[in-house]
């Protein structure tokens, strides 16, 4: 696999969250997606942004155009120094919420691309990774 290109943004307010779904989407149309492809990128990506702010305390967001043997992608990695999440199972299962939320963000952002990794302890703060393929 071939990475491409390579940004780091910072996710600190509500602004960055913003940025940080434009930025995925024009790296997306550069890779080609499609409006429906794209739209699933940058809605796991809004989620996964979000919780980075909200629950890690913000972060960063990596995004890596991708090439593995013609075809495309884009891979997102967040990143945050926060609390952790105590039961990565439970927050991976669909309706789980910490909050006032419909409990759709991680499950949700999981559904939405091909490849969905996640790396969390308490204290130790967490890491995902994304990659949606063309």
């Amino acid at each position: 696999m071939i990475v491409l290109g390579t940004d780091t943004l910072t996710i600190a307010t509500d602004d960055d969250v913003v940025r940080a779904r434009q930025h995925t989407r024009q790296r997306a149309i550069e890779c080609g997606f499609g409006l429906v492809d794209q739209t699933k990128l940058v809605t796991a990506a809004s989620e996964l942004a979000r919780n980075t702010l909200v629950h890690g305390g913000g972060g960063t967001m990596i995004v890596d155009l991708l090439n593995d043997g013609g075809r495309r992608g884009v891979r997102l990695t967040f990143a945050d120094s926060g609390p952790g999440i105590r039961d990565v199972e439970a927050a991976l299962r669909p309706g789980f919420t910490t909050g006032t939320g419909l409990g759709l963000g991680l499950s949700g952002a999981r559904k939405l691309v091909d490849q969905f990794s996640l790396d969390s302890r308490p204290g130790a703060g967490t890491h995902i990774v994304v990659v949606k393929w063309k």
